[in-house]
């Protein structure tokens, strides 16, 4: 059991995975940090943490377990910012979507990664965000991938590995380099599609006629283009060389489809649809 949880960033991600061990017994105290204070306030009324303050230094003390969930471009700021207040055999973990560059975050915060941090990403979420959005469900069913370097001790990653499975999240491990390359492909590269569909469009000169028009297949496609633009410019900076592999991908991708199209390919056309019918089915 975590007897004091600091959490920096109470969003969705974090004020869902406060709530979660709230309801599972998980832990005692919830302690808050983020830059707002209103913010802040909000969560306590909402019973999401027991106290708060917006000083990340002084939010940790005591902490035996840190849960770090701001955009990737704040990540440093907040690692300098606790690295000599955190207690004698603390563990902090974070929730970043891209962790190569949280590792350079805290190693140049730091001077190297510490064995008590243990890179973490839970694979949830919603196109919502805010601690109003956060529900004790969220990472029911739901993957966490934590991705810890040769120096990371074992017990820390089994304490964060036993907090994310007692929020009911399946757990895995996979080195920082090979989450990149996956989330590149399965995470970032969808909302990428999302957020440039829906912009091109809107440029349109007849947008309210094509939005008022659009289908459940549109909505379905598009939801995630609502989510935080802050968080995603920060993701796509972090992780860029592995989201533009996938781009190039893609783009040589659909530039074949667009050939079909054009010449009329029936053959080449139902191919396409087939395989990505029967990928997407077996999925």
């Amino acid at each position: 059991m975590i007897k004091r949880l600091c959490i920096i960033g109470v969003g969705l991600i974090g004020g869902s995975l406060a709530r979660a061990l709230r309801e599972a017994g998980y832990v005692g105290e919830i302690v808050g940090s983020s830059r707002r204070q209103a913010h802040l306030q909000e969560a306590v009324e909402l019973g999401v943490i027991d106290r708060f303050d917006t000083d990340p230094a002084k939010a940790v003390e005591g902490a035996d377990l840190v849960f770090v969930s701001v955009p990737l471009g704040a990540m440093g700021e907040v690692f300098k910012a606790i690295a000599g207040a955190l207690t004698p055999g603390a563990v902090v973990t974070d929730g970043g979507s891209a962790k190569a560059s949280v590792v350079r975050d805290i190693r140049q915060a730091v001077g190297d990664v510490p064995d008590w941090f243990v890179p973490g990403h839970p694979i949830a979420g919603t196109e919502l965000s805010g601690v109003s959005a956060s529900f004790a469900e969220l990472y029911r069913g739901r993957r966490v991938i934590l991705t810890p370097l040769e120096q990371t001790r074992p017990e820390a990653i089994a304490r964060v590995r036993a907090m994310w499975e007692a929020a009911g999240a399946q757990v895995n491990e996979m080195s920082v380099e090979h989450h990149d390359e996956v989330l590149a492909a399965t995470s970032h590269l969808p909302h990428m599609l999302a957020f440039a569909l829906v912009e091109s469009l809107a440029r349109l000169a007849e947008q309210r006629e094509i939005f008022e028009y659009a289908a459940g297949g549109f909505a379905d496609f598009t939801r995630i283009a609502s989510s935080d633009p802050v968080m995603w410019r920060d993701i796509c900076v972090a992780n860029r060389e592995a989201l533009l592999t996938m781009l190039d991908r893609f783009n040589t991708d659909l530039d074949a489809l667009r050939t079909a199209v054009d010449q009329g390919d029936e053959v080449t056309l139902l191919r396409i649809f087939s395989e990505a019918k029967a990928a997407r089915d077996a999925f």
